[in-house]
């Protein structure tokens, strides 16, 4: 420990991205030295088959989307020019739209099943997720050496890419 924070972590790049760290950036200070290439999924936008998605876009309609990832969400829309009433929601994020709270939903998709089941398809993939190993920067200076050897350990560990 170093300071009451942990001095290494695994976290979703998801938490990275959704807390402040950018698409390519560190939260909060936290040094990313890997990808650990475990947990893998997709953050995707997904709704009902029967709702015309593409159309409501081209027409500049403002959509209701259920997330837990607001910011991400969020940049993603904003990016596209869709404008977007974000509903921040947790737990079964499916449900949202065949209640009619919400259009549509941005979540972490991994083999889409869920999605099936709730009669959902997934129209949009916003980006690839992974796992990362995260160091306190604190710690890192403090404990350079003994760092670098877990880190070292964990990159020899991980398959090749």
């Amino acid at each position: 420990m170093c300071n009451g924070g942990a001095d290494l972590g695994v976290t979703g790049l998801d938490t990275l991205i959704e807390h402040g760290a950018g698409w390519q950036g560190g939260v909060a200070g936290l040094y990313q030295p890997l990808d650990l290439r475990i947990a893998r999924c997709r953050m995707s936008v997904a709704l009902p088959a029967d709702f015309d998605y593409a159309a409501r876009v081209r027409q500049g309609a403002r959509l209701k989307v259920a997330t837990k990832y607001v910011h991400i969400a969020r940049e993603f829309f904003a990016a596209k020019g869709v404008h977007v009433d974000l509903v921040k929601l947790y737990g079964s994020m499916e449900l949202a739209p065949l209640t009619g709270l919400a259009d549509a939903i941005v979540d972490l998709v991994s083999t889409g099943s869920t999605l099936k089941a709730n009669r959902l398809v997934e129209v949009e993939r916003i980006m690839d997720i992974s796992s990362r190993l995260v160091v306190n920067p604190a710690s890192l200076k403090l404990k350079r050496e003994p760092i670098r050897q877990l880190i070292d350990a964990f990159a020899a560990a991980l398959p090749a890419a």
